[in-house]
């Protein structure tokens, strides 16, 4: 039973039925707070807690998963693609707010980061949570960061925003669609955009746009300010 519980096809499995699980509770509850890969991530923990199982043989299983996720990346042009028409006819305030937006959070991660002491591998660790785990991966990873706490970091920045994202935007009296998916998309990424299909279709079509362009900006940006010792 002791090979069973930890053998990669375990992990995979409690992994798989874990999201799934998660998926249903919050479709049948309709609440946001109960965001599917909040309830997975504490499944996953209980059931490694309650059978005994190593971080390291759980690990074997999740880098099956981990092995898709740069290629993954690929599907963000589509988007892209599907809403190239959008793009073109209001691409001054979708690239205006986009860009803004992904340096914002760089900056404000910055300030933070030095106001709190914090060293320059938390810094490139940081850097990178509002956009998409692949390329916040890399990115940290090119940075000198800590890739396991860049992932932390953008699964928490996802969760806040399926959770709260809704919420803000009232309270800030956001009502264009356009604009609201944008916000979505360049501060949470992807789990961020699951709200923002909820919310409507034209919100969710521009937050799924909206990874893609936070992405390339958020790389590019970060890149030259680590080459010039910012971080």
């Amino acid at each position: 039973m002791k090979e069973i519980i930890r053998s990669p096809l375990f992990a995979l499995l409690i992994s798989i039925l874990a999201y799934e699980t998660g998926i249903f509770i919050n479709k049948r509850t309709r609440i946001a707070f109960f965001n599917p890969l909040m309830i997975a991530i504490a499944l996953v923990i209980g059931t490694l807690l309650a059978l005994h199982i190593p971080l390291e043989d759980y690990k074997k299983g999740g880098d099956f998963i981990s092995l898709f996720l740069t290629p993954a990346t690929v599907i963000l042009a589509v988007p892209l693609y599907k809403n190239i028409n959008s793009l073109k006819k209001d691409y001054v305030a979708i690239l205006g707010g986009v860009i803004i937006g992904s340096v914002t959070a760089i900056l404000s991660v910055w300030a933070m980061a030095k106001a709190f002491g914090l060293s320059k591998e938390l810094i490139a660790s940081l850097i990178p949570k509002s956009i998409t785990t692949p390329l916040g991966i890399e990115l940290s990873t090119q940075m000198k960061g800590i890739p396991s706490v860049t992932v932390a970091a953008i699964i928490i920045t996802g969760i806040f925003g399926a959770v709260f994202a809704e919420w803000l935007l009232k309270v800030c009296k956001i009502t264009d669609k356009t604009a609201k998916g944008i916000a979505i998309g360049t501060s949470s990424h992807a789990l961020g955009t699951t709200k923002a299909v909820d919310i409507g279709e034209t919100e969710g079509a521009m937050s799924g746009l909206a990874i893609g362009l936070a992405g390339l900006v958020t790389v590019i940006v970060a890149t030259v300010l680590f080459k010039f010792g910012f971080f």
